[in-house]
């Protein structure tokens, strides 16, 4: 594809300071803007009971003031300089991005000096942002019914591995966060040695390394975070939870155990979820929403993962009283890829699709980082971001079929069901 060829391997220089932080810089003066991603090794995988939603909590409390930049002081001159911000936490990850007129190259990196290596750990702002994590905590439950289904389905599919919890956290451990507790994870988490940072836009490669030697250089390294060693025994039988919401109509969500991202077959499952839900000519979607229909709404998802995770599936009923029929439905579509899998016009429809989205997130600056720093982590080299068009070409309907029944199997699966109060 012509553009392939807008972005090559070559073009991405890198270079690790003295304190192991590692830099991945892309010169593009396609616009006068620039963006720095941070990738932190901290998500709730590294957390463990006691500490649960600490990474979650940092994410917060970040933007709350350091040495230099006092609290609100580093949105507002962010805003000042013209520009923008902002994060995420997942079970493997936190993210920081910063959107910015190349001119304000110096401010972002003087901005990321401070907090990284001065953060502040006050006691009264510690207490502010518990309270507004515990509420976020509390309304998300309360007012989103897939967040529960999905914390179900996690806390009762790994039973010794950390993704057990969710990236929010228990209550109780957040109610009971020790200074100790903050002061230890940051040190350890917000380590220059545990981050990779993604710069693309119009800067050049010579002042990213010599403002990084200048103002994140001298933050000194820390031992390396403990390896998070735990497996999760095989699943040997299918698991089940029954929930209760007022709701208007039934939740089910599926949870298929499946392999970590660096797996060969991450590719073709990737693929698979597309066959399955993606548009209105996906399986499920013709054969459950538009033919039946017994769902209004199906759904898939398959994110990065450092460990094994889980592939999951969404369906809201339409027919309260045809629940059963929703569910086995999905199972049937399922079945019916892995013992006849799919046509040669099907899988190459999703490919285009796949590839499409592929090309077109890496035409733009904040794509190129998102995607290398993505690639560096999960998959543990940014150079295979470029080999993904042809991951994704290689794979064959055969080896759709195959992992739909390699990993869809009734013993390989918890399974969610949400239904109205009846209480």
């Amino acid at each position: 594809m012509i553009a392939s060829a807008q972005m090559k391997p070559e073009d991405v220089k890198t270079f690790t300071l003295k304190n192991g932080m590692k830099f991945l810089v892309v010169e593009d003066f396609s616009i006068p803007n620039a963006n720095m991603y941070l990738f932190y090794k901290a998500g709730s995988r590294n957390e463990h009971q006691g500490i649960t939603g600490l990474s979650h909590f940092f994410e917060h409390m970040m933007f709350n003031g350091a040495k230099k930049y006092g609290p609100k002081a580093f949105d507002q001159t962010m805003e000042f300089n013209g520009g923008a911000n902002n994060a995420y936490t997942t079970q493997n990850v936190t993210v920081y991005t910063n959107w910015f007129p190349a001119s304000a190259l110096e401010v972002m990196f003087d901005l990321e000096s401070d907090r990284i290596s001065s953060l502040s750990i006050d006691s009264a702002m510690v207490e502010s942002e518990r309270g507004v994590v515990l509420s976020e905590r509390s309304t998300g439950l309360e007012n989103s019914p897939w967040r529960v289904v999905i914390e179900n389905i996690y806390a009762t599919s790994f039973q010794e591995h950390p993704y057990h919890w969710s990236v929010m956290g228990y209550e109780d451990d957040m109610k009971n966060w020790k200074q100790s507790d903050l002061e230890k994870y940051f040190k350890t988490y917000y380590a220059p040695n545990n981050c990779v940072v993604v710069i693309s836009g119009a800067v050049k490669m010579t002042d990213v390394k010599r403002l990084a030697e200048k103002y994140l250089e001298p933050i000194p390294a820390q031992p390396e975070p403990a390896r998070v060693h735990i497996t999760e025994p095989e699943q040997k039988g299918e698991r089940r939870i029954m929930l209760q919401k007022d709701i208007a109509a039934p939740y089910i969500g599926i949870g298929f155990r499946t392999p970590e991202t660096k797996h060969e077959d991450f590719y073709a499952l990737t693929l698979l979820s597309d066959i399955l839900t993606s548009g209105n000519s996906s399986r499920m979607n013709m054969e459950l929403v538009q033919n039946k229909p017994l769902a209004t709404m199906v759904q898939s998802s398959l994110g990065e993962s450092f460990d094994p995770n889980l592939f999951l599936l969404y369906a809201v009923s339409a027919d309260a009283t045809k629940l059963n029929e929703l569910e086995e439905g999905m199972y049937a579509v399922i079945r019916n890829i892995a013992e006849n899998g799919v046509t040669e016009t099907e899988l190459q429809k999703v490919k285009n699709r796949k590839l499409m989205e592929f090309y077109g997130q890496i035409e733009t600056i904040n794509g190129k980082s998102d995607n290398l720093g993505t690639y560096e982590l999960f998959f543990g080299d940014y150079k295979k971001m470029f080999n993904a068009p042809a991951a994704f070409n290689q794979v064959t309907v055969d080896d759709i079929k195959r992992v739909a029944g390699k990993y869809f199997k009734k013993s390989n699966r918890t399974v969610a069901i949400m239904q109205k109060n009846v209480d």
